[in-house]
């Protein structure tokens, strides 16, 4: 009986499942920088990790068809880091109907004045400089051009001159 005739591109499925990752692998490699991504986005520890979490359920759920799994999770990450903002943004919005005594928080000053920039820029800064990626992933990740990259980067480094002199 003669045998099936296999591609020239990999000799074995068990050959090409070496190179591609298996769910938990990428979850081990990549959960703890993700959250410390998260972090750099939101300035939450907890809401970071509740975050990543329910990112890497949603990707074990679409994992069959998912091309490029690492930059998913990673887009995947940033994305709910910007509807969390929105959530949070909504939120203020509605508490500022209500008086609130004012607490003083004993936060990093750094993670206060990231907080302080609108999202976008926050985001293509902590990319840039904490992921250490591209302008053209950024520009991907954020759904937007590499020169809008820049735009975001230099503003967002202009506001945190500022917020630093004072």
């Amino acid at each position: 009986m003669a045998e099936p005739e296999r591609s020239n591109a990999w000799p074995d499925a068990e050959r090409a499942a070496e190179f591609e990752p298996s769910f938990v692998d990428l979850y081990r490699e990549m959960q703890l920088p993700m959250i410390r991504l998260a972090i750099a986005l939101t300035g939450s520890e907890t809401s970071a990790q509740d975050l990543v979490h329910d990112v890497f359920i949603r990707t074990h759920a679409r994992w069959g068809r998912i091309e490029h799994p690492r930059a998913y999770v990673r887009a995947a990450v940033v994305n709910a880091c910007r509807s969390a903002s929105r959530r949070a943004k909504r939120e203020r919005s509605a508490d500022a109907l209500f008086v609130v005594e004012d607490t003083k928080l004993e936060a990093d000053e750094m993670f206060d004045a990231l907080s302080a920039l609108p999202y976008r820029q926050r985001a293509a800064l902590v990319l840039q400089f904490y992921e250490g990626l591209p302008q053209s992933e950024i520009a991907e990740i954020l759904h937007c051009r590499e020169g809008t990259v820049a735009s975001l980067v230099h503003r967002g480094l202009t506001q945190l001159r500022r917020v630093i002199e004072q």
